[in-house]
């Protein structure tokens, strides 16, 4: 009998030796070889129209338990057909990662059953031959809501949100705006809906929308609910902006009109910054719910996605979301109508590229503080106190853009597909939009100096998102595009400019601002927003409170998600991912942590954290005596106040 030692040494031989011949198999096999396996039978896309009309039917009824029933009939020739399930989406700047969703997969033709297979390459891609004399498929499969706190809880029993990529599929070797499709859907009795698709009849639950484009239908979600509320935000408008509610209770749609007004100042101030428009119509779909995971998800004529669920029931007190209807709002112009030429692919399963997401996301976030500000749903200090925030992030919170750089960072929802990580502060995670943001603030400043405030950054978004009044059609961009607008608003070495701050480590963000004639400095006190956030019903972490002190940021409960890397806490031992338990020998609260760093201050012992980090409890020393730092903007003396002048709402 062999001991322990034994066995372990032939298994790892045995590894050795597998992992050996695979190498060499591989290296006897070229590459193209290998993409050819991948690839074979998928045929590339072409810009042809699809040979008839995908017809596409959801029945939604059976929200008790989470289910859409989903029938496609798919016309096809006889030969090899690839089916796709989409898994880039526009706007998400990665794969899905709902395939798992799909269920029960049945395709037949003439009534016969037709075997498929999965591609050995790409889950994503089902393959099977269509005999001579099929003309039609039929396909039929559900698509499952999640379990709860999942990221897919689309059903519930008081609404749901159809995403059209998790219920097709649709053929390769076309590009997706050449499939014509005819979509409708089966919901529950007396809901209501809203969507970016146009009706073309209904009658009650059974809905049939107009034809249209595979890509358009993709880009066309639909929320649904027992409780629903239709908003004009544009009275009179021959061209309709709506908001659309649907929430838990009844009691999450009030709303006030002075509220209302504030929605529809966002869409004026915007159609202010851009000078056109560029949808028949836009709905914005709104759940306000504590159930329905729908993640806010920009697309060309609407937007979708999950708000706190007392989001305008409890106006007040949710300071630090207003921003984000602003920034996926003017994701219609900047992401959608304008598109960077590397995330643009012909269908949903080509792979995208991301390297401008510091001009489509960063402007974005750029243009959503501001846009939120001049419509007066953020207060001027309220604008000041979150964008002080965001520049003390870069000023003390990110030591890693000393080994990445901004463009780097437009890989990482692919890199890291948005999950926690240890060390944030030093792995860095899709910074192009903060960073981006604090960029184009720079840019904007600039401009006005050198034109002596004849234009800005604003002159730039009429430029290059304001042409085609009307057009839905998308252009996309380079960077030479960008630079080459820049240059017609005022002639500067723009190239040098993106060059500091995008494509070197260690871009000088945090000093950027100083240019508008605000700088950075700290106080022991919280600004407005930043009270505003620590005290949101609903903010589901703090995830700055003590990053500038002591260097840690915390869920409520005391859980560490992030050190800052080389902080006090990091050089004190600290690792993320345990829970803070006690400080100074007192239970842990947010309030006694606080009174500690306080006590500290200016000499005394270091401050006592214990730990619980896998079971196990540690005490830790840290030797920090800076006191409470919390971030503020204030006015440089002597200085042009460029700040206020962007954030002054458009007459």
């Amino acid at each position: 009998m062999l001991s322990s030692r034994s066995t372990s040494s032939t298994l790892a031989l045995r590894r050795a030796l597998v992992g050996l011949l695979a190498i060499v198999a591989l290296t006897l096999i070229p590459g193209s070889a290998l993409a050819d396996a991948a690839d074979a039978h998928i045929p590339p896309p072409q810009d042809l129209p699809y040979p008839g009309t995908i017809q596409i039917h959801v029945d939604a009824t059976n929200t008790a338990q989470g289910i859409f029933k989903i029938h496609e009939t798919i016309p096809v020739s006889p030969g090899k057909l690839t089916l796709f399930y989409p898994k880039w989406i526009p706007g998400t700047h990665s794969t899905t990662d709902s395939i798992d969703m799909l269920a029960g997969l049945t395709i037949t033709a003439n009534g016969t059953r037709l075997p498929w297979t999965r591609n050995q390459f790409d889950v994503y891609a089902f393959q099977m031959d269509i005999p001579q004399g099929v003309s039609k498929i039929d396909v039929d499969f559900q698509s499952l809501s999640g379990p709860g706190g999942s990221p897919f809880v689309t059903v519930t029993d008081k609404m749901l949100a159809i995403q059209w990529n998790m219920v097709s599929l649709y053929p390769a070797g076309y590009y997706t705006r050449g499939i014509g499709v005819e979509a409708s859907v089966t919901l529950p009795a007396g809901w209501q809906f809203g969507t970016a698709l146009d009706t073309q009849s209904q009658s009650g639950g059974n809905v049939t929308f107009r034809p249209t484009t595979y890509n358009t239908l993709v880009d066309s979600p639909i929320f649904a609910g027992k409780y629903f509320k239709r908003i004009d935000l544009d009275p009179g408008s021959k061209v309709p902006v709506h908001m659309d509610l649907i929430a838990d209770t009844p009691a999450y749609l009030a709303i006030t009109p002075d509220v209302v007004q504030l929605q529809r100042n966002i869409v004026t101030q915007a159609y202010r910054l851009f000078g056109a428009h560029h949808y028949a119509h836009y709905d914005w779909l709104m759940a306000l719910s504590t159930q329905l995971n729908a993640d806010s998800h920009e697309d060309h004529q609407s937007v979708g996605g999950g708000w706190p669920a007392e989001y305008f029931s409890k106006w007040d007190e949710n300071v630090p979301n207003r921003d984000i209807v602003a920034h996926e709002y003017i994701h219609s112009w900047d992401g959608k109508f304008r598109r960077p030429a590397d995330l643009w692919q012909p269908n949903f399963n080509q792979p995208e590229g991301g390297s401008l997401l510091w001009l489509y996301e960063g402007q974005t976030q750029y243009w959503g503080f501001v846009v939120t500000a001049r419509a007066g749903v953020w207060t001027p200090e309220q604008f000041r106190g979150a964008l002080a925030m965001v520049v003390a992030n870069y000023d003390r919170n990110r030591p890693g853009m000393a080994w990445r750089t901004l463009e780097d960072t437009t890989k990482d929802a692919v890199i890291a597909r948005r999950r926690l990580l240890p060390y944030r502060s030093w792995q860095m995670s899709e910074d192009y939009y903060s960073g981006g943001q604090l960029m184009w603030l720079a840019a904007d400043a600039k401009i006005r100096e050198l034109t002596h405030d004849k234009k800005s950054l604003d002159t730039f978004a009429k430029d290059f998102y304001g042409m085609d009044n009307g057009s839905y059609v998308t252009r996309t961009y380079t960077l030479d595009d960008i630079v080459d607008t820049l240059d017609h608003v005022v002639k500067y070495d723009w190239r040098a400019f993106l060059d500091r701050n995008v494509y070197t480590p260690a871009p000088p963000l945090a000093t950027e601002i100083e240019a508008s004639g605000w700088k950075l400095v700290y106080t022991d006190t919280e600004n407005e927003y930043e009270r505003a956030y620590d005290a949101a019903p609903q903010s589901p972490r703090h995830i700055y409170n003590f990053a500038w002190s002591i260097g840690l940021t915390m869920n409520r409960d005391g859980t560490i998600n992030d050190v800052r890397w080389n902080g006090p806490a990091f050089k004190a031992g600290i690792g993320s991912g345990g829970r803070l338990m006690a400080v100074n020998g007192h239970a842990y609260t947010d309030h006694v942590l606080k009174d500690a760093i306080t006590a500290a201050k200016d000499g005394g012992a270091p401050i006592e954290l214990l730990i619980r980090r896998f079971g196990t409890d540690h005490t830790f020393a840290v030797d920090y005596h800076g006191g409470l730092q919390y971030p503020h903007l204030v006015r440089i003396p002597g200085t042009k106040d460029y700040l206020d002048e962007i954030i002054a709402a458009r007459k």
